[in-house]
């Protein structure tokens, strides 16, 4: 298959990512409005915002499996056209339990597309770990777009037409991605799903002491991504007093950094070390969370975003340290599983951050992300140190 191919392959599976992204993003920056429209606290939206997570992360490793039998292709474009159908019957929910379920089944359909597009990616290219960067930068680019665009529409129309936003990216990513990129062969088309289930599988994989680890340091950077970027918009308005468009504005910023830095940081681990990408990212975001927290300059603050942006940029290395890891054979559905075990835990940051806020402040509640990112960073120094070889 030519490069450029591979090329468009990979700017439709990043489109694709972003189109999903979107429609999780823009719940976000109408966080307010929902409290107001439902009579809901910030905990009860970050339940919602959880479960939406939690489903996102369980439907990893059926999805890997799912692209083992039928090929990548159209899981993809299920993940996708779900996506829309999905945005649009957010926006008809007339109380609070149905958005809630929305909620939960957007989270459900979007997961069905990132471990497929990753293995779809593995075939196409040796310099996966830049791959990868791009791809992932395709969560970032919404993250730039769809806080501003959200509270704009919001502004001006209300938390549905915001929402809706999400439907109205991903129907064109749909129909580029349906016309331009070739069905693949399946992996293991005839091997029965209920085989790729199997208890005694499953445990032997996550068994590994190297997924183990991997697997560990995962759980701490998605509790702190899957936080942030539920609740930063409502962070910067409750703890630093600023308006919703400047909270916007900020939230856009962190992902404008997070999106540039993804590719290189990807790229930089498959020239140096994995681990010492990993470990410099979240050394960067535990910075950066304290000081937003502490600070009430604003010139700081610019500081502890860029930081953070950078930060939460450590998927890129370390999902490619899972595919250095897993062979070609284990990597559609063995990827997928490490991503719903690593991603269902993280999905509690949103709820947990959340309640924390209501309970205690919002001090404690961002300063946790600080303390946890320290401690992968002092978890992959240990391991270096004392040559554990995980």
């Amino acid at each position: 298959m030519s490069r450029r191919y591979a090329s468009v392959v990979l700017a439709l599976c990043t489109l694709a990512f972003f189109a999903t992204m979107v429609a999780r993003l823009v719940i976000s920056p109408v966080v307010p409005n929902l409290t107001l429209a439902f009579g809901v606290s910030n905990g009860t939206i970050g339940l919602a915002l959880s479960g939406m997570w939690v489903a996102y992360a369980t439907t990893q490793f059926p999805s890997g499996v799912l692209g083992d039998r039928l090929g990548e292709r159209t899981v993809i474009l299920a993940a996708v056209g779900g996506t829309a159908v999905t945005s649009l019957l957010l926006t008809t929910a007339p109380n609070f339990p149905l958005f809630f379920a929305g909620t939960v089944l957007l989270g459900a359909v979007a997961g069905l597309h990132y471990s497929v597009a990753t293995t779809l990616l593995a075939r196409y290219f040796d310099d996966i770990g830049w791959a990868i960067g791009v791809h992932v930068a395709g969560g970032p680019l919404a993250g730039l777009l769809a806080p501003i665009a959200a509270a704009v529409v919001a502004t001006q129309y209300g938390w549905r037409p915001a929402i809706g936003i999400g439907a109205a990216v991903a129907v064109p990513v749909f129909v580029a991605f349906w016309l331009s990129v070739e069905s693949t062969e399946p992996r293991r088309p005839e091997q029965p799903l209920r085989e790729r289930f199997e208890v005694a599988a499953v445990r032997e994989l996550l068994a590994r002491p190297q997924i183990r680890y991997t697997t560990a340091l995962s759980v701490l950077g998605a509790f702190s991504w899957q936080a942030t970027a539920s609740f930063l918009p409502t962070f910067f308005t409750a703890h630093h007093g600023f308006s919703t468009t400047v909270a916007g504005a900020l939230f856009s910023a962190y992902f404008v950094i997070h999106g540039l830095t993804q590719p290189m940081l990807g790229s930089l681990s498959d020239r140096l070390s994995r681990d010492g990408v990993v470990a410099g990212a979240l050394a960067s975001a535990a910075i950066g969370y304290a000081l937003l927290v502490v600070t009430e300059q604003f010139v700081v603050v610019i500081a502890g975003i860029v930081l953070v942006g950078v930060g939460m940029s450590w998927g890129a290395p370390l999902q490619s340290r899972f595919m250095d890891i897993l062979s070609d054979a284990e990597r559609g559905a063995g990827f997928g599983l490490v991503r719903t075990v690593y991603m269902t835990i993280g999905a509690s940051g949103s709820v947990v951050v959340g309640v924390l806020s209501d309970t205690i402040s919002w001090t404690v509640a961002f300063g946790l992300l600080a303390v946890l990112a320290s401690v992968a960073v002092i978890a992959i120094v240990v391991n270096r140190v004392l040559g554990l070889g995980l």
